[in-house]
């Protein structure tokens, strides 16, 4: 379960990062490397995913949304100093309880 969590962690934080980098890149006129390192972060977080232990590509990409949500709220606290409301963290609460189903729902 730990490394399930490490795993969401960084690849939402590699696509977060890379998608970031891309958007200075052509939104603030950084240099082109910016846009050629997120492009790189980008393909390594489609790689990360595939050392999910989870059988199923869907419930893995569904419960990555979730994580991606609050890590997106966290990353515009931190970086882009937003500070996120009553309802940002409702929000990312009732995600990670649907996270929680998802992953851990009793199955049959």
């Amino acid at each position: 379960m730990k490394m399930s969590i490490l795993l969401f962690v960084i690849a939402g934080i590699a696509e977060i990062g890379g998608g970031y980098l891309i958007w200075i890149w052509l939104r603030e006129g950084k240099p082109y490397w910016f846009g050629i390192s997120g492009s790189i972060i980008l393909v390594i977080y489609g790689i990360i995913p595939t050392l999910q232990k989870f059988p199923s590509f869907g419930r893995v990409y569904a419960a990555y949304g979730g994580v991606f949500i609050v890590l997106a709220i966290l990353w515009g606290w931190g970086i882009d100093k937003k500070t996120p409301d009553l309802y940002d963290w409702l929000g990312a609460l009732i995600c990670l309880i649907g996270v929680s189903v998802i992953l851990w729902g009793p199955r049959h």
